[in-house]
């Protein structure tokens, strides 16, 4: 078993669990349920350069990034340098985030949010709303076609934008369907946890031009966005490199002002 098998087979306990303690009645009746989305698509269509930044503690691969920033330190200073969105991690055992990360996020920032998850249930998708998320992650990996379907519908029936991630054509031919909003090329794999640029060149031209195709993981110069963009590429996912500095905002500043110098 990989570690995405490991972390599916811990997010099903862990929704069944959820669902035994808050009822969907519950997330339905949160403050920010009834709140109108921040659109990251019309941002990506306004922004030059297309960054979602990510608040992220550590990952399976790379055990700690960063424990001391707060959420509200990162994504405000993620939002005063300009980012298109802002990536919040929610899951606890194998990233160290939780759903209150979120809740901390939406009330420090308007820029759009992204419930960064495991996506496997509709549930979650609930919860995302009522924390604040703007838009989803879904992953193919870890979906069927009809699952991708009926979550993404579902996401767009609350008014959540979906991002939809892929490694390789495969999950890219089984995924392409009118109800997903952004297609993520992740240029690591996560079954290795090695990553190429290459991944992200191989699959734009099979990406239909009428989704935004954003490039995630191993996006850690301004060269790596000028070597994509001609690709087709208007998104840039990119957390580690901002978190493992000492100032993630200031980090996501420096980046964003070079990226404007040099495009």
């Amino acid at each position: 078993m990989n570690i995405l098998d490991k972390i599916v087979l811990d997010k099903r306990r862990e929704v069944v669990l959820k669902k035994s303690v808050i009822p969907v009645s519950q997330l339905e009746q949160s403050v920010l349920f009834e709140q109108s989305k921040r659109s990251v698509v019309a941002n990506m269509h306004n922004s030059t350069y297309g960054i979602i930044a990510e608040h992220k503690r550590r990952s399976p691969s790379k055990s700690v990034i960063n424990q001391s920033f707060t959420v509200e330190e990162v994504t405000q200073g993620y939002e005063k340098a300009g980012v298109a969105g802002i990536s919040v991690l929610t899951d606890g055992k194998y990233f160290g985030g939780s759903l209150d990360d979120l809740l901390l996020a939406r009330a420090s920032v308007n820029t759009p949010l992204l419930r960064k998850e495991f996506v496997i249930d509709e549930y979650q998708l609930l919860e995302a709303k009522a924390y604040g998320a703007d838009f989803i992650l879904l992953i193919a990996a870890i979906l069927t076609r009809d699952e991708i379907k009926q979550l993404s519908e579902f996401a767009h029936s609350i008014d959540l934008e979906v991002l939809l991630e892929v490694h390789n054509e495969e999950e890219l031919h089984k995924s392409i369907m009118p109800s997903l909003d952004l297609i993520g090329v992740n240029n690591r794999n996560l079954k290795t946890f090695d990553v190429s640029l290459e991944t992200s060149k191989s699959l734009a031209e099979k990406i239909p031009n009428e989704f935004i195709k954003v490039s995630e993981s191993g996006i850690s110069s301004v060269a790596a966005i000028q070597e994509l963009q001609p690709y087709g590429y208007k998104g840039f996912l990119i957390g580690e490199n901002f978190m493992k500095t000492n100032n993630a905002g200031l980090s996501c500043q420096e980046f964003i002002q070079n990226l404007k110098f040099e495009i």
